[in-house]
C-alpha cells in the first residue's frame, strides 16, 4: 500500500510564460509555489482480484490500461508500464476546475506512487517532467509546465524554461519571517466558478502561434503576445519583491498582472468577477488576480495592513468563500509505503 500526498500550486507572478507556445520561442520565467492544500492519491496491490480499479468521482474497473476512460491514470500506467492487479484512489481538499493545478498534482502525486511501487526511483526533477510528459505530450492538453514543477518541488520557486523545454528550477531563499509576512498578506477567496482551463489555454497558445506583429490581420494574437511578453517581466519583478519582503510592491505587481492578463482571452474575466475585484480594491486590497487560467476559480489578493478582517468580511457579505492558506516546502511526498 502507497499513499502520496501532493500540494496545489499557487502561481505568483509570470505565469503563462510556461505555455509551449511561448517559451519555445522566447523562453519563459515565473515565480510560482506550493500550498498546504493536497491532493492524495492511494495504490494497492489486491491479493485475489485480477483487476484495475480507479476510484474518484466515478469508479472503474477494468481487465487493462487501454480500457480506463481516466485519462491521467491510463497513460500513467501505460508509459510505466503496469497492469491488473492495482486499485488506485484519490482525494483532494480543493476540488477540480479551481485554478490551483490540481490536474497536474493528481498527476504528480500518481506517478510519485507508481514509480515507488516498481521501485523505479528518480530525483524530483525526472517526476516533474515525467508528469510534464503524460499531460503535455501524451495527452496534448494546452497546459504549461508551471503546475507540474509546483507540485513535484514544493516551497516558493523561480522557473527559468528553455526554448528547449529544459527548466532550471531556483528555491526563492526566503528568510521565515519575510515568508510569514507575506503569508499574512495574501488572501484567497473562492469565487463559486468553475471552468475548463484546457478551453482558455487552448485561445492562449492559438493566439501566441498566429501572433505577427506585422501581420494587421492578427492584431488579437500580437497583442496577446506582448502581453505575456509584460508577464514575464512582472515575473522577474515580483520574484525581487519577494526575495526584498516588499509586499507593497508584490502587491502592485499583482494589479497590473491581471489588468495584462485580461488582454489575452476573453475569458479570462466577467462583469460579475470585475465586479468583485473593484470592491476588493475598494476594500484594502493593493492588488489581486483570477488564479490559473482566469474565467472563474480562485481569487489572490495582496492586503495592506491591518485589513485582512475588513476585506473578508466585505468579499464573503458579496458572496465569495475565504480560504486560509500557508506555503508548503515538502512537495509531493509518499507518506505511507507498506
Amino acid at each position: 500500500m502507497i499513499l502520496t500526498r501532493t500540494p496545489f500550486r499557487l502561481p505568483l507572478g509570470g505565469g503563462g510564460t510556461d505555455l509551449p507556445s511561448y517559451y519555445s520561442k522566447y523562453g519563459g520565467f515565473l515565480v510560482t509555489a506550493a500550498i498546504n492544500k493536497y491532493m492524495y492519491i492511494h495504490i494497492n496491490r489486491p491479493a485475489l482480484v485480477h483487476k484495475i480499479k480507479v476510484n474518484y468521482s466515478r469508479t472503474e474497473i477494468v481487465d487493462h490500461p487501454d480500457e480506463i476512460k481516466h485519462e491521467l491514470v491510463r497513460e500513467s500506467l501505460k508509459l510505466l508500464n503496469i497492469g491488473a492487479p492495482i486499485e488506485i484512489h484519490s482525494m483532494a481538499d480543493v476540488s477540480a476546475g479551481t485554478g490551483l493545478g490540481s490536474s497536474s498534482a493528481y498527476t504528480v502525486g500518481l506517478l510519485n506512487g507508481l514509480t515507488r511501487l516498481i521501485r523505479h526511483f528518480m530525483s524530483v526533477q525526472e517526476l516533474a517532467e515525467m508528469a510534464c510528459h503524460i499531460e503535455i505530450d501524451r495527452l496534448g492538453k494546452p497546459i504549461g509546465k508551471q503546475d507540474q514543477y509546483a507540485s513535484a518541488f514544493g516551497g516558493i520557486i523561480a522557473l527559468e524554461i528553455e526554448p528547449s523545454g529544459k527548466v532550471h528550477v531556483t528555491p526563492l531563499d526566503i528568510h521565515s519571517e519575510v515568508i510569514r509576512d507575506f503569508e499574512n498578506h495574501l488572501m484567497m477567496f473562492y469565487t463559486h466558478i468553475e471552468r475548463d482551463a484546457n478551453e482558455i489555454l487552448k485561445e492562449e497558445s492559438e493566439k501566441i502561434q498566429k501572433a505577427n506583429p506585422g501581420n494587421s490581420s492578427h492584431e488579437n494574437s500580437s497583442e496577446a503576445l506582448q502581453a505575456l511578453h509584460q508577464i514575464k517581466e512582472i515575473g522577474h519583478r515580483s520574484r525581487d519583491a519577494i526575495l526584498m519582503g516588499d509586499v507593497e510592491t508584490y502587491g502592485k505587481l499583482l494589479h497590473e498582472h491581471w489588468q495584462i492578463k485580461k488582454k489575452i482571452s476573453s475569458k479570462m474575466s466577467s462583469p460579475q468577477i470585475d465586479q468583485w475585484y473593484e470592491l476588493a480594491m475598494e476594500n484594502g486590497a493593493i492588488g489581486g488576480k483570477i488564479m490559473g487560467a482566469g474565467g472563474g476559480g480562485f481569487f489572490l489578493f495582496c492586503v495592506k495592513n491591518g485589513k485582512r478582517k475588513h476585506l473578508r468580511a466585505v468579499l464573503e457579505q458579496a458572496g465569495l468563500r475565504y480560504m486560509d492558506f500557508r506555503f508548503d516546502f515538502e512537495g509531493s511526498r509518499v507518506l505511507v509505503n507498506i
